[in-house]
């Protein structure tokens, strides 16, 4: 689940437990909207979990290699 993901979920939770005063044949919107909501927030906090992961550094110690590079300016290149 991805971050927008996550806030629609939030988002679609709070309209249905706050904006809402509707019954619908026994399902309790408010449970739902809260419901959704937790969800929104489980998904957030496992996105930034699995996002910070992956953007760890790996830094390596090992020395860079130089080389010298010499051109010849007396030889014409071939055609």
């Amino acid at each position: 689940m991805g971050i927008g993901t996550s806030i629609f979920l939030i988002a679609v939770g709070a309209i249905l437990t706050f904006a809402l005063d509707a019954n619908l044949g026994g399902v309790d919107l408010d449970v739902v909207g809260w419901i959704l909501m937790a969800a929104g927030v489980l998904g957030l906090v496992m996105t930034t979990l699995v996002w910070g992961r992956r953007r760890q550094v790996v830094t390596t110690t090992e020395p860079v290699e130089y080389r010298r590079v010499e051109e010849r300016r007396d030889v014409t290149p071939p055609l």
